[in-house]
């Protein structure tokens, strides 16, 4: 009877010159064995959630064995870390990248532009940002990462608050409203794909300018007596 050799190899993914094996299976550097399983964990994490993942479901799919996901993350928690900072990095990166406007306006156009290309190339990363991470990242989680984006807009909205005679200390909570309304939309465009891209930013942006050029000095509920 034959005797089917165990080779160290396999356990990290790597396949023996003399077996015969799946296609699929290849060999691979450590770092590109990394890549892969990212990429096979951004897909199903995006997919089905954290929580319903397996690390077999994700060794299974990848076709390796599950030592070699241990091997490179230490845990389905670190794999986890992994995609989601590498997205946020990703996306505040992009966003920064787009902010190169002067007039506010244009500024604003940028930064609604800039995310929702994000949603349209990197669904999945969108997804995954969008639930609550159940592990501590580097970079944070996705509330933190709106607030960094809104802290670049609010320094270029304070000087055309100043412009206008608008008390500049309303910039960061004007620059929060317009990130929020924007992470909002998208994941309502996320889902309903019905309009196209440019022109929800375009209505997204007319709703924000125009509401700013109409803004009252002094605005109250008049709702509530005085």
């Amino acid at each position: 009877m034959a005797v089917t050799q165990h080779h160290e190899d396999d356990e990290l993914g790597f396949i023996a010159p003399n077996r015969s094996v799946d296609a699929d299976r290849v060999r691979m550097t450590g770092h590109q064995r990394r890549a892969q399983l990212v990429e096979v964990g951004r897909s199903l994490f995006a997919e089905k959630g954290f929580e319903s993942v397996t690390v077999e479901e994700i060794a299974s799919t990848a076709k390796v064995s599950k030592p070699v996901v241990y091997e490179h993350f230490g845990s389905k928690d670190g794999l986890y870390a992994v995609v989601v900072d590498r997205e946020m990095n990703y996306l505040l990166d992009s966003i920064t990248r787009a902010l190169t406007a002067e007039h506010p306006r244009v500024l604003l156009e940028q930064a609604a532009s800039a995310l929702f290309d994000y949603i349209e190339t990197h669904t999945d990363g969108f997804r995954i940002l969008l639930r609550d991470s159940p592990v501590a990242t580097p970079t944070g989680n996705f509330a933190s990462l709106l607030s960094d984006v809104a802290q670049q807009v609010e320094a270029r909205l304070a000087n055309e608050f100043a412009a206008r005679g608008f008390p500049k200390k309303m910039a960061p909570m004007y620059a929060h409203m317009f990130v929020g309304m924007v992470a909002l939309t998208g994941q309502w465009w996320l889902d309903s794909r019905e309009t196209k891209k440019d022109e929800v930013v375009a209505h997204l942006v007319n709703l924000v300018w125009n509401g700013v050029v109409g803004l009252e000095r002094r605005p109250r509920l008049i709702s509530r007596p005085r």
